[in-house]
């Protein structure tokens, strides 16, 4: 079994916090590749609460005494104290991330976003998003980078956020556009930094340019085109804090040949230059263009 988990300060115990709004305390990812069975049974539950995604495959949930077979697009969701029991098949191929979260005000943040008691399955959506965004707190816990308590309970609003529009809006795709636009996610972050050009991704992948950018749009709410121009300058962003490259240097690494025009793009993406953000998080030190 594939397993890859982070805990906040590398402390394994269940942490419950009743200061804190809200805390995330761990986060992993499970997928059945070797094992033939996995689970996990807790009578008395945990005294924090707990978030489960199925990213693919099917999982055994076991609520109040009835087995519930929950499918890749379902959100599982368990509060303190709630007993928790649930199993995994290999042969289903079951990939699923957890978190685990704290906070005083926990519940109110739910309720928030209309995620309540009693409802424990949640329908979500298949967002390629989910998987980044748990893919991001992991990371996150894993490297303890400066204010990474507060990166973490950004990321996971933005899971709720993502909960709460799939809930209002009540929509559920088909298998097929679901694959489609999931495929196109991974293959435009794989490639964000290379020429891409939508029609002609397309045309290879023989659907219709029209529903493809309709699709996509309703799923991550981003056209295709937006969604590349995020993932280029979040890229910038991370190496404007982090390297020393100058700034033409990172234009080129993000799939700009023009850095005066990557400039533009990120100015108007960001309110601000290249070079007054790098002035203004950390990495002055390096401002050539």
């Amino acid at each position: 079994m594939y397993v890859n988990s982070a805990y906040l300060n590398n402390h394994i115990p269940e942490v419950v916090d009743n200061i804190t709004p809200l805390m995330v305390t761990s986060c992993g990812n499970y997928k059945m590749k070797t094992r033939d069975v996995f689970e996990t049974r807790r009578d008395k539950g945990r005294k924090d609460y707990q978030l489960l995604y199925i990213a693919s495959g099917k999982a055994h949930f076991f609520i109040d005494g009835t087995e519930h077979i929950v499918t890749a697009g379902n959100m599982v969701i368990f509060f303190p104290d709630e007993p928790q029991h649930y199993r995994y098949y290999k042969e289903e191929r079951t990939s699923v991330y957890w978190v685990h979260f704290t906070g005083a005000y926990v519940e109110t943040i739910l309720e928030h976003y209309h995620i309540t008691k009693d409802d424990h399955i949640i329908y979500s959506g298949t967002s390629p998003d989910y998987q980044w965004l748990f893919g991001q707190i992991i990371q996150e816990l894993q490297l303890c980078r400066q204010k990474y308590d507060e990166m973490l309970t950004l990321l996971l609003r933005n899971i709720f956020i993502l909960i709460n529009r799939s809930l209002e809006m009540n929509v559920k795709f088909t298998d097929t556009t679901e694959k489609e636009v999931s495929y196109a996610v991974y293959h435009f972050r794989e490639n964000y930094n290379k020429d891409i050009n939508i029609e002609e991704y397309a045309e290879k992948q023989n659907i219709s340019i029209s529903w493809f950018i309709r699709c996509f749009r309703q799923i991550t709410g981003q056209t295709p085109l937006q969604y590349i121009i995020n993932l280029r300058i979040a890229n910038a962003q991370m190496m404007l804090e982090t390297t020393d490259y100058s700034i033409s240097q990172i234009a080129e690494k993000v799939g700009y040949d023009n850095p005066l025009y990557f400039s533009r793009i990120f100015h108007r993406q960001t309110g601000v230059s290249p070079r007054e953000y790098r002035r203004n998080n950390g990495n002055a030190s390096t401002d050539k263009i």
